[in-house]
């Protein structure tokens, strides 16, 4: 299958290019590395070095002429989309857009889109299911939700299916101590330097982590599944920041000593994302336990860490 990555240097695209090359597919990308790296690249994917509002867009297009497009590129920064609205909105509302014209015009089959859990905003129950009221309490909830809009109208309209995948938040290998889910990153940062993780607010606050293979799992169960729906990706479970603080501290044998700092506008208190819908429409339920995740993410962190180490010691330089 001819298949098109938007953001796949990214984290959670580059694992999907991955899979999808160890299943045979011809696999293309697009990104134009501000968030994704050149190192997360596959080799066997031909990569298109480009933004959705440029003319790279229409040349990735043109060049794999995809059957499926997984569209993951996109502004994923709650706290970036609230000091610049307007950057959050044309990454990712127009971006999309650009994208969907995309699809259009060269009679793409299906898109899988990567939505979030922000788009819910303060939970009126848990967990929250996909006919959860929309109410985001951020811009990047409402710039992620917007999209499903147009995918809706231009699937009614040109007869392209879709899969809109709304996910919890994201863990594991490649993430970057930034962007929505990124608290695992950032304490897995602070955990191997010694220093102390930070909290905002008293910790209490809950969210429901899921492991970036099972992400990449759902992905590919969308290829042939899910047509017209809408699912949560999540592991429906609630998981207190001060918690997760704690399986990671236990796991990397470290002391658990963290800063707490006041709430960031635009973040929730709870979340828990219900996904049986998931499990009906594509089959797919998550595999990983939190725990799991955590030491797999951990192990290999700690190995790059060290191997940084001793690279330095010998007067060497990773790159």
């Amino acid at each position: 299958m001819r298949i098109l990555v938007t953001g796949g240097a990214g984290f959670i695209g580059s694992h999907i290019v991955d899979e999808l090359i160890q299943f045979g597919h011809h696999v293309h990308i697009l990104d134009n590395l501000t968030t994704g790296h050149r190192e997360n690249l596959n080799s066997q994917a031909i990569f298109h070095y480009g933004d959705l509002l440029d003319h790279g867009l229409a040349e990735a297009f043109a060049a794999s002429q995809p059957e499926v497009v997984i569209h993951h590129a996109a502004q994923i920064d709650i706290q970036t989309s609230l000091a610049n609205p307007m950057l959050d909105a044309q990454i990712n509302i127009l971006g999309t857009i650009a994208v969907l014209e995309q699809c259009r015009m060269h009679g793409v089959r299906k898109i899988i889109y990567a939505s979030s859990a922000a788009v819910y905003g303060t939970p009126q129950y848990l967990g929250l299911d996909e006919v959860h009221p929309i109410r985001p309490l951020s811009f990047y909830g409402i710039s992620k939700q917007t999209p499903e809009q147009y995918i809706g109208t231009y699937a009614a309209l040109y007869e392209l299916d879709y899969t809109i995948l709304r996910y919890a938040n994201v863990y594991g290998i490649r993430q970057d101590p930034k962007g929505e889910g990124g608290v695992v990153s950032i304490f897995v940062d602070k955990l191997l330097e010694g220093k102390q993780p930070l909290i905002y607010g008293d910790g209490e606050q809950t969210r429901d982590f899921v492991y970036v293979k099972d992400i990449v799992r759902a992905n590919i169960a969308a290829l042939n599944n899910g047509s017209h729906g809408l699912y949560n990706i999540s592991c429906n479970e609630q998981t207190s920041v001060n918690v997760l603080l704690r399986e990671m501290c236990e796991i990397s044998c470290t002391h658990f000593d963290p800063v707490y700092l006041p709430i960031r506008k635009g973040d929730i208190v709870h979340s828990r994302l219900d996904n049986q819908a998931a499990l009906e429409g594509l089959g797919w339920s998550p595999l990983y336990s939190l725990r799991d995740g955590l030491r797999e993410t951990l192990d290999y962190y700690r190995k790059q860490y060290q191997s940084k180490g001793t690279n330095e010691s010998n007067g060497s330089k990773l790159i």
